[in-house]
């Protein structure tokens, strides 16, 4: 059983920046499709974006486009979400999912939440001034 464990969240103001961490203990994540979900007050959960082996990322929420990245580190066995100019509807708690699928061919964008691997357990991020 993989574990992910995610970190990073907290308190940010609106417009701020905050990295979340999802390292992987038993898997490497290089070889899987790396998503990012989120679950907002009152709402269920989402996949927002998602980046595939080769690393084309899709966006899957219009809203974070051109703010939120998915990078990964290799060496740390770990992949990070970037969130700049952060919005309090930004807030929620985040997971990282990762699925065996390379998706060398097609997007990840047609994975659904359910059909992904592993999970991490979440880490909550409050954007508040």
């Amino acid at each position: 059983q993989s574990q992910l464990v995610d970190d990073g969240g907290g308190l940010v103001q609106p417009g701020g920046s905050l990295s979340l961490s999802c390292k992987a203990s038993t898997i490497t994540l290089d070889r899987y499709t790396i998503g990012w979900i989120r679950q907002s007050p009152g709402k269920g959960r989402e996949v927002i974006l998602c980046a595939s082996v080769s690393g084309g990322m899709t966006y899957l929420v219009d809203s974070v486009k051109g703010r939120f990245t998915i990078a990964r580190d290799s060496a740390k066995n770990t992949v990070y979400l970037q969130m700049n100019s952060l919005k309090p509807e930004d807030a929620g708690i985040y997971s990282c999912v990762v699925d065996h699928e390379d998706f060398k061919t097609g997007s990840c964008a047609a994975l659904r939440l359910w059909e992904y691997d592993y999970y991490g357990q979440g880490t909550e991020v409050t954007v508040s001034s």
